[in-house]
């Protein structure tokens, strides 16, 4: 068991706010955290039916069981509850009274704004980082297939704390959200055509969306499509990155583009059972990308940050693959799986900026190789750099 890099945070926000809300994905360490961050609460889980009726059917004797506070796990199976909370920590704001959490994020979040707006902090908490992953399983660095391994084997704690077979864990992991979060979120009628459109999103990874494609390769409706993937985003399984723009003379390509919460989930859904399939694969540099902007999203959630990250791609092909916001400048990251650096890296970054004057803090390179380089004006960052951040 690790110490979670936003567990500082979320010890912080105990002391300031009578509510801590923690969303995030099934198996993503929530109920751990909260447990091992605060291990003197009671600690309820509303996955128990017993438990999960009373709250529902007599909500207010069921809090006064915990006048002093709990932990409540799973807090969106009774969506009534955050309504009660509201005048139990009103009439004692005690702060760090109750620490709630989630793992379905829009309809959770719509609770809370409507029912504990001001009462509540809120934290998303996803998989394990690399860096605290590497505490839990160290990375052979001598490995030429290290990378690869990582990106298999995925970043959920229970695969790694139990030291699980990735495939075995990932198909278990599919095969429980669509029994359990699919009945809890939305009737899909057909579950084979349902997982069909899921690996067609893993087939997309790292990619612009298109619904109309996918709609069609999925053999369904472009509604459904639209609904499935909010399913999706709903339940921490993908994360749509917006694109960044201005409004300047230069048409922008406005579509997202698509990414997996998990890489070893992606791998999964695509087929991937070892490390050399990986590094083969024709999606190689989309998993790697899609890595490194996961690891982008979960340090800023670690921080209690919730500006949202962006990508770059103009009508002429120039792109960015990762723009984060710092006040009213951005940061840029290239991201090549690639193991040897080659010029080609910085186009990206060098067009931006000259399209873009004055809009970039700074810029880097991040990479597959195993060596840094102090490259100026953009640094080349090794992927093995972000498992000691």
């Amino acid at each position: 068991m690790i110490r979670r890099n936003i567990e500082p945070l979320f010890r912080q926000l105990a002391g300031q706010y009578p509510i801590v809300t923690l969303v995030g994905p099934r198996q993503s360490g929530k109920t751990t955290l909260a447990r091992m961050a605060f291990p003197d609460k009671p600690y309820v889980t509303l996955e128990d039916p017993d438990m999960r009726r009373f709250a529902m059917e007599d909500p207010r004797s069921f809090l006064a069981s915990y006048q002093q506070g709990a932990v409540i796990d799973e807090i969106q199976r009774a969506p009534e509850l955050p309504s009660y909370l509201q005048s139990m920590v009103d009439a004692q704001p005690t702060a760090g009274r109750f620490i709630l959490t989630g793992s379905q994020q829009f309809e959770l979040m719509t609770q809370v704004s409507q029912s504990l707006a001001g009462r509540t902090a809120l934290l998303r908490l996803l998989p394990l980082t690399l860096a605290e992953r590497a505490l839990m399983r160290p990375i052979q660095t001598q490995d030429p297939l290290a990378l690869p391994t990582c990106l298999l084997t995925g970043f959920y704690p229970r695969v790694h704390d139990q030291n699980l077979q990735a495939s075995q864990a990932m198909g278990d992991y599919f095969a429980t959200y669509v029994e359990r979060d699919l009945r809890q979120l939305a009737a899909v009628q057909d579950l084979r055509l349902f997982e069909r459109f899921v690996r067609l999103c893993a087939g997309r990874t790292g990619q612009l969306l298109n619904l109309n494609s996918l709609a069609n390769d999925a053999g369904i409706s472009q509604p459904t499509a639209r609904a499935w993937l909010d399913l999706l985003q709903t339940s921490f399984i993908v994360h749509v990155l917006p694109p960044w723009f201005v409004n300047s003379g230069k048409r922008l390509i406005k579509s997202p583009k698509l990414y997996f919460v998990d890489t070893g989930l992606a791998c999964w859904l695509l087929g991937l059972r070892t490390p050399e399939q990986v590094q083969r694969d024709p999606l190689w540099g989309a998993l790697f990308e899609n890595f490194v902007v996961m690891e982008a999203l979960k340090d800023r959630f670690n921080q209690g940050e919730n500006s949202p990250l962006y990508f770059y791609r103009d009508s002429e092909g120039n792109e960015v693959d990762l723009l984060m916001p710092i006040g009213r400048q951005l940061h840029a990251i290239e991201i090549k799986a690639g193991a040897t650096v080659n010029p080609d890296y910085f186009k990206g970054l060098k067009r931006f900026d000259a399209h873009h004057p004055n809009t970039l803090r700074s810029g880097c390179v991040v990479f597959g190789g195993a060596t840094s380089q102090a490259r100026s004006p953009w640094p080349v960052h090794s992927w093995l750099t972000l498992a000691h951040q």
